[in-house]
């Protein structure tokens, strides 16, 4: 039934789906195994044509962080204030694929 979905053929897919903590929301991640890879865009700069990045709302912006680099994680800028809104930064992760990730500022210890 996949590769009738996709379009593809004959395929090979491993799939992730997590749930977001509160339980409402799931997001699917997916790796192709076959076929091959048309091309590879995971070195695209975050304003590059495509869907190449996804955003998670975080509770301690600097702990996940932590986490995220002992994975393999790589920061691609800084961590800024947006707004009166967040506290947000993008990173790349061990696959290339960028993350945006936004602390509100409700959330923020004083």
């Amino acid at each position: 039934m996949g590769g009738r979905v996709t379009g593809l053929g004959d395929q090979a897919v491993e799939i992730a789906m997590m749930v977001t903590p509160d339980g409402h929301s799931r997001l699917e991640l997916s790796r192709f195994i076959s076929p091959p890879i048309a091309s590879d865009h995971r070195k695209a700069p975050v304003n590059a044509l495509g869907y190449l990045r996804v955003m998670f709302a975080v509770a301690d912006l600097e702990g996940t962080l932590a986490r995220l680099y002992s994975h393999g994680a790589v920061m691609m800028g800084e961590v800024v204030r947006y707004e009166n809104s967040y506290k947000l930064c993008y990173i790349r992760g061990p696959e290339g694929i960028l993350i945006g990730l936004a602390e509100p500022f409700s959330d923020l210890k004083k």
